[in-house]
């Protein structure tokens, strides 16, 4: 991929890192979540960050915390309960994606998660979350739009 390209995704990747960040410290602290949003954004540097983005998913994610665990158990080999925060998090952000940004293609939410527990997860985390949200794909987008490669 070329430079221009990475730079172009570079803003809503910095929207994932700085969203899994507050969503974690919201898991960890039950703080309000408008005011893990001021302080991320009093706290930290936002420039080429998609602000939108974001914010979008700190307070989808959270308001829909309970839903989105339930949509994503029967993808789990675990409870609930014994899942890492962090991959508690990605996955909760993966699982949102997913179900409700429809226009982004599976493989790209499935890889910006990836990354993410490349970047902040367990040594084999991202193994865990990739085979995750892979079933859940495959389950909840159409199947014809999972490989652009099936024939008609």
């Amino acid at each position: 991929m070329s430079n221009s390209a990475e730079n172009k995704f570079e803003p809503r990747r910095r929207a994932r890192r700085r969203a899994l960040q507050a969503l974690y410290q919201w898991h960890l602290t039950a703080q309000d979540v408008g005011e893990i949003l001021i302080q991320f954004r009093e706290e930290q540097d936002f420039s080429n960050v998609d602000t939108e983005l974001f914010a979008t998913l700190v307070r989808k994610v959270s308001k829909g915390q309970a839903g989105i665990d339930e949509k994503m158990k029967p993808f789990l080999d675990r409870p609930l309960t014994q899942l890492d925060v962090i991959e508690h998090v990605i996955l909760s952000i993966g699982t949102y994606e997913l179900l409700h940004c429809i226009e982004l293609p599976h493989q790209v939410i499935i890889n910006e998660a990836i990354n993410l527990a490349k970047q902040f997860g367990a040594e084999q985390g991202h193994s865990f979350i990739n085979g995750v949200l892979d079933k859940a794909a495959k389950q909840w987008r159409d199947p014809s739009s999972l490989s652009p490669f099936n024939p008609v």
